[in-house]
């Protein structure tokens, strides 16, 4: 009898596979190999112009995107000491197991500094701090400063770097001792190779004790602070706008601690996510990111744990002139003139009980609205951006602050799709017309907004899976995904009516389209795709059709567009091997026009492959000029083709 029963489980176990597995199968579509659709492009009808702001980008106080490597040139972990040096939190380490404590009394900022010390019996000996992990390439130059405090028997302040265990392989710097308070020590370090884990120590020789306030070390080619190699990058996407500082991070935030003398800005533990804020990146900085990828600046203000008052007096320190109290200020942290910022997200993701401050979206409309009329009442010219969340949350916003909403935020995130590739990348299109869909209808069906036109931002969209190799929420990307933006990008076009912003979440490193190491930056597929499109498909989308649909959606998503003088196409094959698109095109002569065509894929026809930032690009956007056209293009496995004709 025991035996009949594990017989008929096992049959009972075969049989529940076959069946998943028979339904995974359904579930994937079977495309004909014979398939080759026919995509007609109608020149004479189009769509809203689109809106270049749906090519924006967001950067929050999270992971690496901006500190630790990413944005931000700083070198050091926890510069400012947040972690008593020599605990498992804390970078920093006693040299030569010196004593050392935390003091509180007169600490150079934050609530301590560390200070080694000598006991009364003690020979003179070294004290100090140190850090490793620091990665250096010979060739170039690395600047940095500490703040340092030596009582009167202090004979030597000195910097060291340490390469290897070698003693020989040491540089030592002398530096000037003062005794009193905190001065400044400057130093240049040359490395003779390329390292990946230099010791920096700060030093100094004697008895007594000698305090370090804080500590900073850039590659000198950074940009007012900002990391030489990302710049460069980021100036490759040319995004027209970038909001910042958050995300989950702006409803702990307060701006105040990121303005004035940047070694002397308090660091605070990150409300919202891991690590440790320095405070070293603040609104001054930000707008002088935006000033040197010259893009405009979108800031979003703390409706978490912040009020009114404050709010208001950020947008005063952003825009007033010098005869209000808040321009002075900004004066005299060394930016005269008011920098104009037009975009201001009234909060974030207040409907979501991760958010701190959290609360109904009853009680947020009243924020919002009070918000809203203080910062219109401060400055007529901005522009004020709502938060929400397609179902129950927007059908009761919408109407109740319809006269204080110029723009209406939007989120989404997928996963991964196991089944199909071309399952993965058509959640990214889906969702941008779900979005697109729910608000038209709001527009023609709730009261108090029925013809009110609030466009949507959606200010946050990408894909959120995988192994963080980056740091916190650190993902990579692969050629799977960047065939989903530019579906994406593709349906922003069939959505223009509805869409005037959009911010790829987030930039660098975090879940972001540019991926850092200690020493180099790169383009993600995702990344290319928002650089490729930005730079070259048109602005006025045409109508496009595809024939020979297939009952599961399309594995190939294509959309036209004009721009001027210029026709553009997009094509997105999601299939493993080629496919002969035919374009019937009418109401548009292309006779004796050139035509560019750019494509993105795998050189092995890989979904999976993708770039790293120590390694040469594996993908990259090849470009070919004066391609000849036929109107059945072959396009390439999992790959993005965009046919430009001039």
């Amino acid at each position: 009898m025991k035996h009949l029963f594990q017989q008929f489980v096992f049959s009972m176990f075969v049989f529940t596979v076959f069946v998943i597995l028979c339904c995974s199968v359904a579930s994937a579509q079977t495309v004909p190999q014979d398939w080759s659709p026919t995509v007609k492009i109608n020149a004479s009808q189009h769509g809203n112009e689109i809106s270049p702001f749906i090519y924006g980008q967001f950067i929050e106080h999270l992971g690496r995107c901006i500190n630790g490597g990413g944005i931000w040139a700083e070198m050091l972990e926890d510069r400012k000491f947040f972690y008593p040096a020599g605990d498992k939190e804390s970078p920093w380490k006693p040299i030569y197991n010196c004593n050392l404590r935390m003091t509180e009394h007169q600490p150079f900022t934050g609530k301590h500094s560390p200070e080694s010390f000598t006991a009364e019996n003690e020979e003179p000996r070294w004290l100090g701090v140190w850090q490793n992990g620091l990665a250096v390439r010979k060739g170039k130059k690395y600047t940095g400063y500490a703040w340092v405090k030596p009582s009167d028997e202090i004979q030597r302040v000195e910097v060291h770097f340490h390469w290897s265990d070698k003693k020989e392989d040491h540089n030592a710097f002398k530096m000037p001792v003062k005794t009193g308070d905190f001065y400044k020590i400057d130093f240049v370090y040359e490395p003779v190779g390329d390292f990946d884990n230099v010791m920096l120590e700060i030093a100094a020789f004697g008895k007594g004790t000698f305090t370090v306030g804080c500590v900073s070390l850039m590659p000198d080619d950074n940009v007012n602070g900002l990391r030489a190699d990302t710049l460069e990058v980021l100036k490759r996407l040319d995004s027209p706008v970038y909001r910042w500082p958050g995300g989950n991070f702006v409803s702990g935030y307060d701006w105040k601690d990121g303005i004035g003398e940047r070694d002397k800005r308090p660091p605070r533990k990150n409300p919202a996510w891991k690590g440790v804020e320095p405070n070293d990146f603040g609104v001054n900085e930000f707008l002088a990111f935006c000033e040197i990828l010259k893009t405009q600046p979108y800031i979003a203000v703390n409706t978490g744990n912040g009020d009114v008052e404050n709010a208001v007096q950020e947008l005063e320190y952003v825009n007033g002139n010098t005869q209000t109290h808040m321009g002075k200020l900004r004066a005299e942290h060394g930016h005269p003139e008011p920098y104009g910022v037009t975009w201001w997200g009234i909060g974030n993701e207040m409907y979501g009980n991760w958010q701190i401050g959290h609360i109904s979206v009853e009680k947020y409309i009243e924020k919002h609205n009070a918000f809203v009329d203080a910062f219109r009442a401060k400055d007529p010219k901005v522009k004020v951006i709502g938060v929400g969340h397609v179902g129950k949350w927007d059908e009761v916003f919408l109407p109740g602050a319809a006269k204080h909403l110029d723009l209406i935020s939007e989120h989404f995130y997928v996963n991964e799709k196991a089944n199909s590739i071309t399952e993965h990348v058509q959640q990214v299109p889906d969702n941008i017309k779900r979005i697109a869909d729910a608000h038209r209808k709001y527009r023609n069906e709730l009261s108090n907004f029925r013809d009110v036109v609030v466009p949507v931002a959606l200010d946050e969209w990408n894909y959120w899976y995988g192994k963080h190799l980056f740091g916190e929420l650190g993902t990579r990307y692969f050629m799977k995904d960047g065939l989903g933006i530019a579906a994406g990008l593709h349906e922003f076009a069939r959505q223009s009516d509805m869409y005037f912003m959009a911010n790829y979440a987030q930039t660098v490193n975090v879940i972001g389209c540019i991926k850092t190491s200690k020493t180099a930056a790169k383009m993600e597929t995702t990344g290319l795709v928002l650089e490729l499109y930005r730079k070259h498909f048109g602005k006025l989308p045409l109508k496009t059709e595809i024939e020979q649909s297939l009952p599961n959606g399309n594995p190939v998503d294509v959309q036209a567009a004009l721009s001027g003088d210029t026709f553009t196409v997009g094509i997105v094959n999601t299939l493993e091997r080629n496919v002969t698109v035919r374009l019937d095109i009418r109401e548009l002569d292309l006779s004796g026009k050139k035509l560019t065509r750019f494509e993105i894929t795998d050189p092995e026809n890989n979904p999976n492959g993708f770039n790293d930032p120590d390694q040469p690009y594996r993908i990259e956007i090849k470009e070919t000029k004066d391609a000849g056209f036929n109107s059945h293009t072959v396009v390439k496995p999992y790959s993005v083709t965009l046919l430009k004709f001039n």
